[in-house]
């Protein structure tokens, strides 16, 4: 037991340590006064710092995309200055690093920050509208993210808008309040002339959608979709999390990046208007809601505190996305969005992906988790690529497994769901951290009372698969025969662009592969015939015959003769048994609601 004096002197330094956090003020302001230029000029007023010299640091990553972008790269024109105007001396440490004298007082930095690449893992900037990813944009105090900070915004005069999950400062017009680095590298930021959907309040929560050239489609009926997607996805954990969310549309692309009460999207609305794009969208905005649970909250212990310096390696993202990808097709089906035969064949999809690639014989699903950082979320380039797997397709296969193995040991009473839940409450709510490989293993086997082994052994190795053994629990059987495909086959995958045919993708050993070609090569002709009549030329030839080729492969032309064969494959088509037994009806039947 601590003395009088031992326990005067913990409260004191703990006072001390509150009062003098509070002390140390940081507020930025942001402008862009010339967005055609692509720069963001940033200034950051900081006081209260002890020391005679300060770093500042920028992130190298983004969490939610786990590649280093070497963002610091873009920042410009850095300066110091004092409260009145004086310079005040600096260096640069290294990449990531810039070393302020501290002059006891305020100190006032500005930069600039160049954004013109138009990603969703990058801040952009022009005319139109302004999107910032803030661990691009903001400095921190080296070993200091708990500190706070306020955000103020000078859009450009002609927009409309401002969207964000960070909380508005209460009588500070475009002011935005972090209680921390992590809130505010997890709050992205758009601005422009912004398109913005009526506000749909779940469990008294309300939700946003608001976006740059959202485009033409059913709103009323998209507002609709949305809603019932959270409200199933809600259903799982049984809780909302956050005060308020925001889907922000950062206008027509590819990716997404998921955040607590926020994410940021690529949205094109048009896609809607068609049966297959509906279903695409609402799977993609699915897939990132449900990671404001499945990593952003559920997530493994590597995942936090973030490393904005190096990054975070982790072997499970095959949970973190690999099962957010089969929640994004369960909630689809729960919401009544997609039928059974569409989970189905979402699942089969995937299985195909996966198995039809060989990859599969080299890399892990453990592995494909852990070095996401050099190869991609989709495996490696070139002719690597053969060797790697991506977790988006093997996570939700082994994900079904699991879920079923759980179903029929514990007679339909339990399911992957009481699973989620358990993290949820035991690691995020009760130990607010996250939780290891073998706490993840222990709260699976709690649930099923039996060891899961088996279905680990599928993320540790690369063990071969037995489907036919966990989907028999639901009363499924899917066929892994070998199929000869129609047709003579090259192995070419191509793209038409600017009049040019692009080879996206070779596949290993097939006829092109072996013939030399390998992606991004440029064709040129088959056969003397324009190469814009590639897929027509191979369509009328035997699979005997031969296909001479002349192609561009890193700016050297080339000739080559492609001995055509016919592909073998497997398709996985996934049917009901004809004669279930009680507990597979009943498991099915459960799976699919």
């Amino acid at each position: 037991m601590p003395t009088f004096h031992q326990l005067f002197t913990l409260i004191f330094i703990s006072f001390w340590g509150i009062t003098s956090g509070f002390s140390q003020k940081l507020a930025f302001t942001v402008a862009m006064e010339e967005p055609a230029s692509h720069l963001f000029q940033v200034e950051l007023k900081c006081e209260g710092f002890k020391g005679e010299k300060i770093d500042f640091k920028m992130p190298v990553w983004s969490p939610g995309y786990y590649q280093k972008m070497n963002y610091p790269k873009n920042l410009q024109n850095f300066k110091v200055m004092d409260a009145k105007g004086k310079k005040v001396n600096w260096s640069k440490k290294n990449n990531s690093t810039w070393e302020v004298e501290n002059t006891g007082k305020e100190l006032r930095i500005s930069y600039s920050i160049l954004a013109d690449r138009k990603f969703v893992a990058n801040s952009y900037l022009d005319e139109e509208r302004g999107y910032i990813v803030p661990t691009s944009v903001f400095l921190y105090p080296a070993n200091q993210l708990n500190l706070s900070s306020t955000i103020t915004l000078q859009p450009f005069s002609k927009w409309n808008k401002i969207a964000t999950g960070l909380d508005e400062v209460k009588g500070k017009p475009n002011t935005f309040y972090a209680p921390d680095y992590d809130v505010l590298y997890d709050s992205p930021i758009l601005m422009g002339n912004l398109d913005e959907l009526p506000v749909f309040y779940v469990k008294g929560i309300p939700h946003r959608f608001i976006g740059y050239k959202l485009g033409e489609f059913d709103r009323v009926q998209f507002v609709n979709d949305l809603k019932n997607i959270i409200e199933k996805a809600s259903d799982i954990i049984g809780e909302i999390p956050y005060q308020h969310y925001t889907f922000l549309g950062i206008g027509p692309g590819q990716g997404g990046i998921e955040h607590a009460n926020s994410t940021a999207i690529s949205f094109d609305g048009a896609a809607l208007n068609a049966p297959e794009g509906r279903i695409r969208v609402l799977n993609f905005l699915a897939h990132e809601y449900f990671h404001h649970y499945n990593v952003k909250r559920i997530r493994p212990v590597e995942l936090g505190p973030f490393d904005y310096d190096n990054g975070n390696r982790t072997k499970l993202l095959w949970i973190s996305e690999g099962l957010t990808v089969y929640y994004e097709y369960l909630i689809l089906k729960r919401a009544g969005i997609t039928d059974e035969q569409q989970l189905l064949q979402s699942l089969r999809n995937n299985m195909r992906a996966f198995e039809n690639k060989p990859g599969r014989l080299y890399q892990s699903l453990a592995e494909a988790s852990y070095e996401t950082w050099s190869d991609g979320p989709f495996g490696r380039t070139d002719d690597e690529v053969n060797k790697t797997i991506s977790y988006y397709d093997k996570g939700p296969v082994v994900g079904m497994l699991l879920d079923f193995k759980i179903r029929h040991e514990t007679q339909n009473k339990k399911s992957l769901d009481d699973v989620m839940k358990v993290l949820y409450q035991q690691f995020y709510r009760q130990k607010k951290r996250g939780f290891t490989d073998d706490e993840f293993k222990a709260v699976c086997e709690k649930i099923v009372t039996k060891p899961i082994d088996d279905i680990l052994a599928y993320v540790s190795t690369v063990q071969e698969i037995d489907y036919q053994k966990y989907l028999n629990y639901a009363g499924l059987e899917v066929d892994t025969t070998t199929q000869i495909l129609p047709g003579a086959w090259t192995g070419i995958s191509t793209r038409m662009r600017n009049d040019s045919v692009g080879v996206t993708n070779v596949e290993w050993q097939s006829p092109a592969w072996n013939a030399g070609i390998r992606r991004q090569a440029i064709l040129l002709n088959a056969d003397s015939k324009p190469a814009q009549q590639f897929n027509e030329i191979v369509s009328q030839k035997k699979p005997s015959e031969t296909l001479s080729v002349v192609y561009l492969q890193n700016n050297e032309k080339k000739i080559t003769v492609i001995q055509l064969a016919t592909k073998r494959e497997k398709s996985f088509p996934i049917r009901r048994v004809s004669n279930p037994t009680t507990l597979q009806s009943e498991i099915y039947n459960a799976w699919v609601k």
